[in-house]
């Protein structure tokens, strides 16, 4: 946790003399006229040699300029200053809240316990030390989070809300719904002090669909033994879009031996309702568990991407940190545990990364764990950067959704290539429809599930329905109202996507389009010829 000296030497830094924000206009003007930020800051230097203007200044002068109305918005202008572009790169700006400290229904040997903390989390991980600092309050969480991505020159328009803190489904309901409604109050701009009394979730909702911060996407992390048609349900209605599930391994004896409590038809099995269901799923796995060894760990691998198995659409990779706080740590000191060496771990990577396939994205390749905490194994902060050297050194490539992504570069709509790439996966035919650059760069694509079980969940919107799960166009997020000419996202390429998405929905025997819209994409499917039903909007076919 910060201490106050911290604090206020952080607060320090963002306050600004008017001979700064002046100084920081010459900088802003020079950028304009086309010099490079970084030749910019050094053609104006702070006096007596104190060196050069922060990138946050320079945000701070610019929101400044546009409020006092004498200039106006410049997004590209923006976009050049803003502090780590690389995170709304996608079109979305991700915002992560903790949830307070609660019992797990698992006992894994991997999984540190801190009191105080969620379990699995430490105080010291980037999100997990925002929750702990606002002592896992969720208003304040989402509104000092906001604030912060504002002052460095993030759009926060299009939020997705990824709540961690282990096992959501494991909370009493009341404090989920309260969790949530604090967030979207957040998100809302209003009742900062929580004193509306019984106003309901599902109210403060609806006042988000087209509120200024609008959610985009929901995203919540359970265990695939808590997963049931139920839940499911509650979920759905909570407004929750993506699940996280934490897998670990396909292989049972290594569950077995990591007390994990469930093994690999469990999660079969969770998988299949949750993309019956609509959920887009992220997947945990780890190498290096205790009892496994590369070669297992290469063959568990293979295992996710079988047919009618996992085929998750995200891909989080935690290879197995040990820790003083994990019950690991004692069977290690008894000589019955070794982590993979930097050797091992970095060439385990780069040959199964060039098997994932083209429909999921590869988002970690290993935990945000600060170094300091990890008492064996690998400590390496540029994992993936050293992965893709070392896969570059071989001539091989991965092919997942991440490294194709089109980020920054420009394109022309009508040069793009449509593609259907289809496979089974448990519970559902699925078809991963994208458009694509020349050189196979992602300009956006839709998840698409023709589910093989009638209405298993007993879900009246979803009877006879094909579903779509996600869709997603890439190009950086942009402050409402504002287009920039040859960004992907203002190219007509969702709507594109939803009619194949039709058409494939009909030519399969299907009367209906399901979508699980997440509250603030309502609007959006809503201009598209879907309504509203109790969980999803549902169009006809």
């Amino acid at each position: 946790m910060l201490s106050e000296q911290e604090r206020k030497a952080w607060r320090k830094k963002r306050m600004y003399s008017d001979d700064e924000l002046a100084l920081a206009r010459k900088v802003l003007e020079a950028v304009r006229d086309g010099q490079e930020v970084r030749n910019a800051q050094r053609m104006y230097p702070l006096p007596d040699g104190a060196g050069f203007l922060a990138k946050h200044a320079l945000v701070a002068a610019y929101r400044r300029l546009v409020e006092q109305e004498i200039w106006e918005e410049d997004p590209v202008l923006l976009a050049k200053i803003r502090m780590k572009p690389i995170r709304t790169l996608s079109g979305v700006t991700t915002l992560t809240v903790l949830t307070k400290p609660h019992p797990c229904p698992g006992e894994c040997v991997f999984c540190p316990t801190i009191e105080g903390m969620p379990q699995s989390y430490l105080p010291d991980e980037p999100g997990a030390r925002r929750g702990l600092e606002n002592e896992f309050d969720p208003y304040r969480q989402v509104a000092s989070r906001l604030k912060a991505l504002h002052d460095v020159g993030h759009p926060t328009e299009k939020i997705e809300l990824l709540i961690l803190g282990g096992s959501w489904s494991a909370y009493p309901k009341k404090y989920r719904e309260w969790f949530l409604r604090r967030c979207f109050e957040a998100m809302n701009g209003e009742n900062p002090l929580d004193d509306q009394g019984d106003v309901s979730l599902y109210e403060v909702q609806a006042r988000n669909v087209n509120a200024e911060k609008r959610n985009v996407g929901l995203v919540i992390e359970t265990r695939p033994d808590l997963i049931n048609a139920e839940e499911l349900k509650l979920l759905r209605k909570q407004g929750v879009t993506k699940i996280q599930i934490g897998i670990q391994s396909m292989n049972d004896e290594v569950l077995k031996i990591n007390k994990r409590g469930h093994d690999s038809a469990t999660t079969l099995k969770a998988t299949a309702l949750l993309r019956e269901a609509g959920f887009k799923i992220t997947a945990h796995w780890m190498p290096n568990l205790l009892g496994s060894r590369p070669e297992l760990d290469k063959e568990d691998f293979k295992r996710l991407w079988e047919e009618n198995g996992v085929n998750p659409d995200e891909l989080k990779i935690y290879p197995c940190q040990l820790l003083s706080s994990a019950p690991l740590y004692g069977i290690w000191q008894e000589g019955d545990y070794e982590p993979y060496d930097e050797f091992t771990l970095l060439n385990l990577l780069a040959d199964i990364k060039t098997t994932v396939p083209r429909y999921c994205r590869i988002n970690r390749v290993i935990r945000d764990i600060p170094s300091t905490n990890v008492i064996e194994g690998s400590r390496n902060t540029s994992l993936r950067q050293d992965v893709a050297i070392e896969m570059a050194r071989r001539g091989t490539k991965c092919e997942c959704v991440r490294c194709r992504e089109i980020r920054e570069q420009r394109m022309d709509p009508g040069e793009l290539i449509y593609d259907d790439f289809s496979y089974q996966a448990a519970g559902a035919e699925e078809h991963f429809l994208s458009y694509n650059t020349a050189d196979d760069k992602l300009a956006g694509f839709l998840r698409l599930s023709l589910p093989n079980e009638e209405n298993a969940l007993d879900i009246e919107d979803l009877k006879n329905a094909a579903i779509i799960r996600e869709v997603h166009v890439y190009g950086q997020s942009l402050e409402v109202g504002t287009e920039q000419e040859g960004m992907a996202q203002h190219a007509g390429i969702g709507k594109a996507l939803i009619a194949h998405a039709e058409r494939i929905a009909k030519e399969n025997g299907y009367q209906k389009l399901a979508v699980i819209a997440a509250v603030g994409t309502r609007a959006y499917y809503a201009n598209r010829g879907f309504e509203l039903g109790d969980l999803y909007m549902v169009k006809p076919v």
